[in-house]
């Protein structure tokens, strides 16, 4: 178990009895609302009201960027949604093999990651759940109210909402707007007051990956290279000459059987030995074959860090520490695998593209970000150099870091989902007034509201069935 999991534990045992003593001690200000209690008080509306006042400019501003923001969300959570649909109907095996069967739609609840065997993600804790959620629920509430404010609505009453059911928790936070005076303002503000909470989930992403490239940069060092793969070639299939020693006249028959057997250790083609084959595709009748070289030859995997007890913290260092070595020499290659550092003896050979010079035989891709949050991922940790492995410099750097990154990755993905244009969320309401804008016709703009709702709540019947059908 992980070491801070038990402590981890004990916070959420602590926070239970808290919580419980909380509610009990205020139960009769408690209000039970569908399957939430929640808790009424007053003394946000002052600051709501203050902040409203003091920035008002500001906000008025701002308020045209919180509505074409929401636009934005709206139409890049359309096309997630698309694609999700895409995904689940017509490839299952990715659900399987790189989602290990997560459910399309579930709470994010502590401890996901572990429970799913996520590699992909850090671990997910308590503590981290019940942070990100009091942070990211009380600013888009807050948002909410001081766009209201600035349109001249009253919040009535702030709070907390709390799920008493199996341990009571902290769920959710909101604001009271008096709805009434909310249907009288001009169709804009009441655009601006919906996308406010989204605005705030936006602005609090953003802070988020400053803050991570702050941090990052103070408490993490570069500690080793992380290659992609070993060397390899691309050659047409009918330039192989010889497998395993045999020589080969080739055949419809050979090529098609090529792509189902992977025990070939020694292959030439061209006038070049191989170590194997990486892969075939036999419509174009190319074949990716891995160089006889060092790197595939003594099975060297994980983090390179050390070459002979020199430190490499970059390509050009790993480059450099190379050169200094002749073919045929020996190296102690140290590595890490993300549990257990290694050192194997590694005899480098000649590099087959530099004459007289050494090489590892192992290679570094350009790797290209592909789809929304990929392409977002990418760049909101530029500052890290690609295939460099960086450490913390102490035991709670990752643990803050992680942190951040699930505060950045949660906030923007509550923008991007309350802004679905659905019932249940602002973008439901905010497609409604959209439609009205538009139409000037209350009727037309509640069947459209009706309909498109409707129509995600098909397709997320869709995507269920297409999940429960991939385990068939």
């Amino acid at each position: 178990m992980d070491s801070f999991m038990i402590w981890d534990l004990g916070l959420l045992g602590l926070f239970v009895i808290l919580i419980s003593l909380f509610l009990y001690r205020n139960k009769k200000s408690l209000k039970k609302e569908g399957l939430l209690w929640l808790y009424h008080t007053s003394w946000g509306i002052k600051i709501i009201e203050r902040t409203g006042k003091k920035w008002r400019k500001f906000l008025k501003v701002s308020s045209y960027v919180a509505v074409w923001l929401g636009y934005a969300l709206m139409g890049i959570m359309v096309y997630l949604f698309g694609r999700l649909v895409w995904i689940y109907a017509f490839h299952s095996e990715f659900i399987k093999a790189s989602l290990h069967g997560l459910p399309p739609v579930m709470p994010l609840v502590p401890y996901l990651p572990q429970m799913f065997k996520l590699s992909f993600l850090p671990p997910f804790y308590f503590s981290y759940w019940i942070i990100i959620l009091a942070v990211i629920a009380i600013t888009h509430e807050f948002f909410h109210g001081i766009y209201a404010a600035l349109a001249g609505v009253k919040t009535k009453t702030t709070g907390f909402g709390f799920f008493p059911f199996f341990f009571p928790v902290f769920l959710a936070a909101f604001v009271n707007l008096d709805e009434k005076a909310m249907e009288k303002k001009k169709n804009f503000e009441q655009r601006a007051v919906l996308a406010a909470g989204t605005f705030a989930n936006t602005l609090t992403a953003i802070l988020g990956v400053i803050l991570m490239f702050i941090f990052f940069t103070l408490t993490y060092s570069p500690s080793g290279i992380v290659f992609d793969d070993y060397a390899y070639n691309v050659v047409n299939v009918t330039n192989i000459s010889s497998i395993n020693g045999v020589p080969i006249n080739w055949n419809e028959n050979q090529i098609n059987e090529l792509q189902n057997i992977s025990e070939y250790k020694n292959i030439e083609a061209n006038g070049i030995n191989y170590y194997g084959i990486k892969g075939v595709d036999s419509s174009s009748g190319l074949v990716g074959l891995y160089y006889d070289a060092p790197g595939i030859n003594s099975n060297l995997t994980g983090v390179i860090q050390e070459i002979n007890g020199e430190k490499i913290t970059s390509l050009d260092k790993l480059s450099e520490e190379l050169m200094l070595y002749s073919p045929g020499e020996k190296i102690n290659v140290s590595t890490y695998d993300g549990t257990v550092k290694n050192t194997i003896e590694v005899t480098l050979e000649e590099n087959p593209f530099s004459e007289g010079k050494s090489w590892l035989g192992v290679s570094f891709l350009d790797n290209k970000p592909n789809g929304v949050f990929s392409t977002i991922s990418y760049y909101t940790t530029a500052y890290k150099k690609t295939n460099v492995y960086y450490e913390p410099d102490f035991l709670l750097a990752k643990f803050i870091y992680d942190l951040l990154w699930w505060l950045v990755l949660i906030s923007f993905s509550v923008a991007l989902v309350n802004m679905l244009p659905m019932g249940i969320f602002d973008g439901g309401r905010f497609f409604y007034l959209t439609i009205l804008k538009l139409t000037k016709s209350q009727k037309a703009a509640e069947k459209s509201f009706k309909r498109i709702t409707q129509f995600f709540l098909f397709l997320l019947f869709v995507i269920m069935f297409f999940w429960a059908k991939s385990f068939f």
